[in-house]
């Protein structure tokens, strides 16, 4: 098997990243405490002694008692040096180079005696105990104080480290393994869930219900699941619809056509004017049962991106006045009215035949639904970017439950049509499709009993 390709648990991956991780703090506490422990610990005693200095420099009242308590607290040993007199402070400290000073030790305060520095600080090796030593020497006046720091040997310390630092890494190691399992247990045992219950969402099982957890992210991926499963019941509710209306409106068409194609077959072939009025009629369910197919696959196209736009200059005014005229039969046989305002040109960039589409099935829709005063208003405004083209009925309204799926696919509103046309929901995800490629601005704004107002914005 492929390494790369290889696939591992979350709790091994959990398990191995703590544990990498844990050793990983391990070994740098390891590399600081035994190879920079020295370094450390005689910056500290430095800074101890510098300490001691600065607060020499401020000024002390009483020099002897601070001498007293600072070399004990900080285990130094100290002499003070006046004209007159010497006095040594903490002397029994272990390896103290004031109490018998070697001829080094010596010369190096001879040095502060007869130099002109304020102060000195030398490194120097005791030679009792071949361990290194601190010699600080400053300048108080006419009196002079010393200052003798030890540095312990620190072997045995670094060798007590080394040893605790391979148990603790045992433990650390243990520790790692264990909580690594018990908090990707917290986390996997609810994704498990989520993909028990996501299999039984993908074979049809819509009544699941992912649950929340302690987990943000985890909930969130539940809230989405939730959400697509309320899609999926909803897409599915529409699916149906679809099918009921689709075969409605294709049984309706095809029972009329082979009725009266058989009445003209064996009844009114000899009659002319029957003969005329059945073939009408047969002609005019065969153009309803093109337009529901002919929607259908548009949608079908659209959505699928399998058409593209060819966009083009041209002037909207006298396409939404040729499609109004297609609606002229409406007016001398039904009295309806289509008022249009608005410039008498009002040029466009886009593609000709889906816009004309979209003002078509816009015109239809507010047909279908406009009030009793059987009236439908286009108006075009121009705007900043382009042109907003209003669709406007005057019949009932929709309400705002129903307003946001009006453009949903499938979806068919309870209202009755106020003339029985074609209606398979398909109409306006078709206008939805068309201005979105367009990458329009468009929407609806309704008031229930006042009518509805469907709208876009061309660009130029």
């Amino acid at each position: 098997m492929n390494i790369k390709n290889r696939k591992y648990s979350f709790s091994l991956k959990t398990t191995f990243t703590i544990t990498l991780f844990s050793i990983f703090i391990l070994m740098i506490l390891y590399f600081f405490q035994t190879l920079y422990l020295n370094y450390y610990y005689e910056v500290y005693k430095i800074d101890q002694v510098e300490s001691i200095a600065q607060k020499l420099q401020n000024g002390i009242d009483d020099l002897g008692s601070f001498f007293l308590s600072i070399s004990n607290e900080q285990d130094v040993c100290i002499e003070y040096v006046t004209r007159t007199s010497k006095y040594l402070y903490n002397e029994n400290m272990k390896g103290c180079l004031l109490k018998s000073p070697s001829n080094k030790t010596a010369n190096l305060m001879d040095r502060m005696y007869t130099g002109e520095e304020e102060s000195m600080f030398y490194k120097i090796t005791n030679p009792l105990y071949n361990t290194k030593s601190f010699l600080f020497g400053m300048r108080i006046g006419d009196n002079y104080v010393f200052i003798n720091s030890q540095l312990e040997s620190l072997d045995a310390t670094n060798k007590v480290l080394k040893e605790q630092l391979i148990y603790l890494l045992i433990v650390v190691i243990i520790l790692s393994i264990v909580i690594a399992y018990f908090v990707s247990h917290s986390i996997t045992k609810p994704i498990f869930e989520i993909t028990k219950k996501a299999k039984k969402m993908g074979k049809g099982d819509l009544q699941v219900k992912f649950e929340p957890s302690n987990i943000s992210e985890i909930d969130e991926l539940s809230e989405t699941l939730n959400y697509a499963m309320s899609e999926m019941i909803k897409t599915d509710d529409y699916r149906r619809d679809l099918m009921a209306n689709v075969g409605h409106d294709l049984k309706t068409p095809l029972t009329l056509i082979k009725s009266y194609a058989e009445m003209v077959r064996d009844i009114t072939y000899k009659d002319p004017a029957k003969r005329k009025e059945h073939l009408n009629v047969i002609i005019n369910e065969s153009d309803r049962l093109n337009e529901l197919v002919n929607d259908i696959i548009s949608l079908s196209k659209l959505e699928a991106n399998a058409e593209k736009l060819t966009k083009e200059k041209y002037d909207l005014v006298s396409e939404i006045k040729n499609i109004i005229q297609k609606f002229e039969i409406l007016e001398l046989t039904e009295n309806y009215n289509f008022v249009y305002t608005g410039p008498e040109s009002a040029m466009i960039f886009a593609d000709k035949g889906k816009m004309n589409q979209v003002i078509y099935n816009l015109i239809n829709n507010a047909i279908n639904y406009t009030g009793v005063d059987s009236t439908v208003y286009i108006n075009l405004t121009k705007v900043k970017t382009g042109y907003q083209v209003e669709i406007i009925d005057t019949g009932a309204g929709i309400d705002e439950k129903t307003i946001a799926h009006v453009w949903d696919r499938y979806y068919k509103t309870e209202k009755k049509h106020k003339r029985n046309k074609v209606g398979t929901g398909l109409g306006l995800s078709i206008v939805r499709e068309i201005l979105e490629a367009h990458d329009f601005i468009y929407g609806v704004k309704s008031t229930v009993g006042k009518g509805t107002n469907f709208y876009f914005i061309a660009k130029k």
